[in-house]
């Protein structure tokens, strides 16, 4: 009954935010996100539970969230917004906020509060990077590698830096098709203090120097696109080691039993979350809105945590997070948070990335494009 009391209040509060009746919200969702394993706990947690609720509404879902800034643009330039929700990176929402092609939140107004009451601006706390983003989860990017390709008599791998040794570990490597991250690392592993790496990295010389580590690994490297390409390379063998999320690879070793371990070591914490995208129309932007409150509360974040090994990004979501769905495994060890796996990290510069991404981006492609 609490339930229901506390999305009819939210279904007022949007509507009349709107200005649209009830009956005239959108019964159509196009939700874009990721795909695979992150997408999968984002439909248990909290899309299926709301159809329940709402059994007119459907959801579309489009996997294109790595490409969400650029078509963004081009819908805008368009005219013609066909999303209606998209989960983006903390860096890709400010980007979009500074842009203009995502909607500011007054987040204490319309997303629920924490079961004792706090709000949700200070429930979410410093994980509000941008008056455009509403977070979601804490996730890093990290290494796997195959536990049966260790060669004999060599220790595995608890080092980044180990991703740059191909005599010790031979073997193909997987990276992302993007300089984020690639940088961070090839210049940890070449020497670079961790608090200095941005500093070096703003430079000319700084982006070079990371360049030429990568130059070392380029030809055992396989670029991935889809954050479900290194999982599959790691199952079928096609590589020692490769970088993705940590849920992707809590899937391919928990779910999937493979040979596969994690390592955690200078894991890249990230925040993902969701932007509303401007230009929506009234009864579309009601219906998101409807859909955010229950969808971001710090119940349903709790419920993301039994499908992933994301930790939920309200403070007031991390004392409930249980058991996995289905594994019947505690979860709470599988976190990127967990003491026993943050012991050399690095967080995500999202200032940085926000204002070097594009000309960085372009350096990095031509690298690439070199023989």
């Amino acid at each position: 009954m609490k339930l229901t009391k506390t999305l009819l209040a939210s279904t007022a509060l949007t509507v009349a935010a709107a200005g649209v009746s009830a009956q005239d919200m959108s019964q159509d969702m196009t939700i874009v996100s990721w795909g695979g394993a992150y997408q999968n706990s984002q439909l248990k947690a909290y899309v299926e539970p709301y159809l329940e609720m709402h059994p007119d509404v459907s959801v579309a879902w489009d996997e294109s969230s790595a490409e969400a800034v650029a078509k963004l643009r081009a819908m805008n330039e368009a005219g013609n917004i066909t999303w209606d929700l998209v989960d983006v990176t903390a860096a890709s929402a400010i980007r979009l906020c500074d842009e203009g092609l995502a909607m500011e939140i007054d987040f204490d107004d319309v997303l629920a509060e924490a079961p004792d009451g706090t709000g949700a601006e200070d429930d979410f706390g410093d994980l509000i990077v941008s008056d455009c983003f509403i977070p979601q989860i804490v996730y890093s990017t990290t290494f796997g590698y195959r536990s049966d390709m260790v060669p004999d008599g060599v220790e595995p791998p608890s080092d980044v830096c180990a991703v740059f040794d191909l005599e010790t570990y031979p073997g193909k490597r997987a990276l992302e098709k993007r300089p984020l991250n690639n940088m961070e690392w090839a210049l940890y592993c070449d020497g670079v203090a961790k608090d200095e790496i941005y500093d070096v990295l703003e430079t000319d010389e700084g982006q070079d120097r990371a360049l030429a580590k990568l130059d070392t690994i380029k030809d055992q490297v396989v670029w991935w696109s889809a954050g479900a390409d290194t999982p599959q390379l790691l199952a079928d063998g096609e590589i020692f080691m490769g970088s993705t999320y940590n849920g992707r690879l809590f899937s391919v070793i928990e779910e999937q039993d493979q040979p596969v371990a994690m390592l955690w070591d200078m894991q890249v914490f990230d925040l993902d979350g969701w932007i509303v995208p401007e230009g929506l129309s009234d009864d579309a932007l009601a219906r998101v809105m409807d859909f955010l409150y229950f969808a971001t509360d710090t119940q349903r974040l709790a419920d993301q945590a039994k499908y992933i090994s994301y930790g939920p990004a309200r403070e007031s979501s991390a004392p409930m997070v249980s058991q996995h769905a289905e594994l019947g495994i505690d979860m709470a060890p599988h976190m990127p948070t967990d003491p026993a796996n943050a012991g050399n990290t690095l967080l995500y510069n999202y200032e940085f990335w926000a204002d070097y991404r594009d000309d960085i981006d372009a350096k990095f492609q031509s690298w690439l494009a070199q023989n």
